[in-house]
């Protein structure tokens, strides 16, 4: 934050050309190349074996996918249905919690956002119920004007 006071050209760092790299800088590409190189070869080496294993383990697994493929899709499934009702027993968990901080009077987090929708949906069926007791005094005024009439 302290950078933004400062004038545009006191942010820029003077880089002159014709000045030769100082040792810092030799060292820190001579590092980072170093590293750079040797992060390559290692990825080279993974690719070469990756490869050279898919070409000895093709025939075995060809041979066996029958069992492999059908065994695969099961353990998916349980890991995927036993993650599935963890999350909903912790998301039930988390809820309880929730209700029981709301009813205690804690005040949890996003009390005054459903407050505030109880509110106003106790304020419309407030409302409806007016309207609706105005309309039927409205037909029961007019079912007696109808029969006076006749």
């Amino acid at each position: 934050m302290s950078d933004q006071s400062k004038p545009a050209t006191q942010l820029k760092p003077n880089y002159d050309s014709s000045a030769p790299p100082s040792s810092r800088q030799v060292v820190k590409f001579l590092t980072a190349a170093a590293i750079g190189t040797v992060l390559l070869v290692l990825s080279g080496l993974t690719l070469t074996g990756t490869v050279i294993a898919l070409i000895i383990a093709t025939p075995a697994l060809v041979v066996v996918s029958p069992i492999l493929v059908p065994a695969g899709t099961v353990v998916f499934l349980a890991t995927a249905g036993f993650l599935f009702s963890g999350c909903c027993g912790l998301t039930a968990l988390m809820a309880l919690s929730w209700l029981y901080e709301y009813a205690a009077g804690k005040h949890p987090p996003g009390a005054d956002q459903l407050d505030y929708a109880r509110m106003r949906i106790a304020n419309k069926a407030r409302d409806m119920k007016d309207r609706a007791k105005e309309y039927g005094q409205y037909v029961h005024h007019k079912a007696q004007e109808a029969t006076q009439a006749s």
